[in-house]
């Protein structure tokens, strides 16, 4: 049995690893410390059970495995986190989650759950593997023919009659990212939201065109348009994409002979347009406004740079540059100058010491808020409180 633990902090996945290899030295584990890198196991070797952190960097838990339960129907999924919110624990649960468990997690508790969700798959008939691999066969066979039909390949001997059976009439859709990296990730993003909504709205296949491109054919119900199966698709991936990306569509059509031509005019219509990355900048200010949020609600509590990324979801460094283009100040000297702030109106408002100001402010080292707030304001605390003629207790 191959197990997946997937947390950003690696002290947390180290630790269950070992754990997990001293208590079941039978089972293989695998770790990840983030969403990408997970995708990248799960694509390599079969997980029977995923347990995953929610804020990772990359997309959040949730969304991983939201995303992964279509392609990987079989994994059971059980959710880790610091946070004891109820939101969260039932929004695991409802997108199929077997446990929500809180950090740190014990020893005897891992114990019980690894045996209960292996027993769980032992019991799993071997009729159900098997179906599932027939099915798996059949989709990447479908897959491949419509991949070399797209292209223009010849197909041999393939009689391809009961594949266009399902086809009367169809769209093709074609969605393309822009980035420098790897793309892994959104790829696997991608292929997965649009296989999802595909399904839900009538049947078809997605295919890998490339690196940056993926290529959907689509039949849909009847009463179903294309126009709001887009919307429904650009949505989606705007929530979740931190790339720029475009959608365009074929329109209707009817002869499958034709679909190598549709799709070099796909291409083509791609090469002539620039890419319009407003769903970026839409989620990237969502994510900003979501952190001073957060950053309002928690200056008194550590907060790193790092940190702040991984609860919006964000990239560390683009974090860094889009928190500094919306407020005009970098992430540290915000949260200085926020905390500092609430000091001076604590030292002005309250007769509380300067030890117990620090602390409220997020300083556990009175000398150093001291020496912080002498930098800013070139008067200590103490000094600041006098010249106002406050009386105080520092």
């Amino acid at each position: 049995m191959n197990i997946l633990i997937a947390d950003d902090e690696r002290p947390i996945r180290e630790g269950i690893g070992r754990t997990i290899a001293q208590l079941h030295p039978e089972y293989h584990v695998e770790v990840a410390a983030s969403t990408e890198e997970a995708v990248r196991i799960m694509e390599e070797l079969r997980i029977d059970i995923v347990l995953t952190d929610i804020l990772m960097p990359g997309m959040n838990g949730l969304d991983f495995m939201r995303i992964s339960k279509r392609k990987y129907p079989f994994a059971k999924w059980v959710v880790i986190s610091a946070h004891s919110e109820f939101s969260y624990a039932q929004e695991a649960v409802r997108l199929g989650a077997r446990d929500y468990l809180l950090k740190p997690i014990g020893k005897i508790r891992l114990h019980e759950l690894i045996d209960s969700l292996a027993e769980e798959i032992r019991r799993e008939s071997r009729l159900s593997l098997e179906g599932e691999r027939l099915k798996t066969s059949l989709k990447y066979l479908r897959e491949g023919v419509f991949r070399r039909l797209a292209s223009g390949l010849d197909l041999g001997n393939l009689d391809i009659g009961p594949f266009v059976e399902d086809y009367k009439s169809f769209y093709l859709t074609m969605v393309r990212m822009e980035g420098e990296n790897s793309l892994r990730l959104e790829h696997f993003i991608v292929e997965n939201v649009l296989s999802e909504l595909i399904e839900q709205h009538g049947c078809g296949v997605v295919v890998n065109f490339g690196q940056a491109t993926l290529l959907g054919l689509i039949s849909l119900k009847d009463g179903e348009g294309i126009r709001d199966f887009q919307e429904n698709v650009r949505g989606q991936l705007g929530r979740v994409l931190k790339v720029p990306f475009q959608i365009i569509h074929s329109g209707l059509n009817t002869d499958f002979n034709a679909v190598p031509d549709v799709v070099k005019r796909l291409r083509e219509a791609f090469d002539t347009q620039a890419f319009e990355p407003e769903n970026v900048k839409r989620s990237s200010e969502k994510a900003i406004d979501a952190a001073l949020q957060y950053i309002k609600e928690h200056y008194r509590e550590e907060l790193s740079l790092e940190k702040m990324a991984s609860v919006v979801y964000l990239n560390a460094a683009y974090f860094s540059q889009l928190f500094k283009q919306k407020t005009g100040l970098g992430f540290k000297e915000y949260v200085t100058s926020l905390r500092l702030d609430q000091a001076k109106l604590l030292l002005l408002n309250t007769p509380l010491k300067l030890s117990e100001i620090a602390e409220c402010v997020g300083y556990q080292d009175m000398r150093h808020f001291t020496q912080i707030f002498r930098r800013r304001f070139q008067l200590t605390p103490t000094e600041y409180r006098q010249k106002q003629s406050v009386p105080g207790r520092g």
